[in-house]
């Protein structure tokens, strides 16, 4: 273990720095503090049988502008919906059986300005997670949260939506961060997280072997004066454990017993860490979707109340 590692003596608790909550709340503010604006296509877009799919354009929190989909069932008004949080990657989800549920309503982004249906399979060369780590302030999934929790605002704004029945979904890096809008976002009222990245990364990265893109971390603290000693300092205060005992909302987590990504111990570290309302279910599986998942998390965000 690295002797700069605050959870170096047991990585499968929280360890969160003393000012892990005003960190977050100000990001959600500031967030939640962009004036909203948002272009919406309000035209069929991607043939999906029972719903109709629009894209849309928003003005992100440094003034970009992203893209993204949103699904309803037709004639929908005043349903139960969640933010589709993508994985990680540069490419869209698309509104398919895993980002759509019957009877309710989904949006998802393209947290890189691409568009709403954009497809791209992962490039070492076109990664993002040492972009910006040696300082939490300047890390990108600062920036990803804050628009993520501007596209739930945007959600919450259509008229197809209960107001009040706002939940968050994704899987892997769309799991961690919808953890993350289910601790700071006040619109989340329930998440769905499935294999969720990002916890206990103590234990992560003093393993043996890594592949990407979590090898891009250890690229850059290999090659950085300081290197470890900022990865850790930043992490700390992304650690979705550290996020994790911050979410209060019902939270339901799935592992995979075959994942080697998103590995069982962390993922339970981080099901341990809710204090609220959860349920976590295995799947003999590896980090993948796994079928299962779409009722399973249906029935979940249903219990939305």
């Amino acid at each position: 273990m690295h002797s700069s590692d605050p959870s170096a003596l047991n990585p499968f608790r929280p360890y969160p720095p003393e000012d892990l909550a005003d960190f977050w709340q100000a990001a959600t503010a500031e967030a939640m503090a962009v004036p909203l604006e948002m272009h919406r296509s309000f035209r069929n877009e991607f043939d999906l049988p029972g719903f109709t799919v629009d894209t849309f354009s928003f003005r992100g929190v440094g003034g970009e502008v992203l893209y993204g989909w949103i699904a309803a069932p037709p004639h929908a008004r005043g349903l139960p919906a969640f933010l589709w949080v993508p994985p990680y990657g540069r490419e869209s989800l698309l509104p398919n059986e895993y980002g759509t549920r019957q009877g309710m309503v989904s949006l998802s982004l393209n947290f890189f300005g691409h568009d709403a249906f954009h497809q791209e399979g992962y490039r070492s060369e076109r990664g993002y997670f040492a972009e910006g780590v040696g300082d939490p302030s300047t890390w990108v999934f600062r920036r990803m949260f804050q628009n993520a929790v501007i596209a739930v605002r945007l959600l919450q704004a259509q008229a197809e939506v209960d107001a009040e029945r706002i939940g968050a979904m994704g899987m892997s890096q769309g799991a961690g961060m919808s953890i993350w809008l289910g601790a700071w976002c006040p619109i989340i009222r329930a998440v769905a997280a499935d294999m969720p990245f990002l916890g206990a990364m103590s234990f992560a990265l003093n393993r043996t072997s890594h592949r990407y893109p979590l090898k891009e971390l250890i690229d850059y603290a290999e090659n950085t004066p300081l290197g470890m000693e900022k990865l850790n300092y930043t992490l700390s205060y992304y650690d979705t454990i550290n996020q994790a005992s911050y979410c209060r909302v019902p939270t339901q987590v799935s592992l995979g017993e075959k994942d080697p990504a998103a590995r069982p111990e962390a993922v339970e570290a981080i099901y341990n860490a809710l204090p609220g309302e959860k349920r976590l279910i295995r799947y003999v599986w590896g980090h993948d979707w796994h079928p299962e998942m779409v009722h399973n998390n249906r029935d979940w965000l249903l219990g939305i109340r």
